[in-house]
């Protein structure tokens, strides 16, 4: 959902895939987290999907209105 979210609004993002990137699954874990989705905008991290966590984020970084 966070991704459909995000294209919606025309937003770019990479995503990771922790089951298929053992490199990004320890970026997760290092962050201290061991569940997904995590969304980082900026130095921010958006835990699960919620899309006012993720508006107050985008707006926080001048990505959004």
């Amino acid at each position: 959902m966070v991704k459909v979210y995000l294209s919606r609004k025309g937003i770019e993002f990479t995503e990771h895939n922790v089951s298929k990137d053992r490199e990004a699954l320890k970026r997760l874990v290092g962050m201290g987290f061991r569940t997904t989705p995590v969304t980082v905008i900026g130095d921010q991290k958006v835990v699960g999907y919620t899309p006012a966590k993720l508006e107050k984020a985008l707006v926080s970084e001048g990505l959004s209105i």
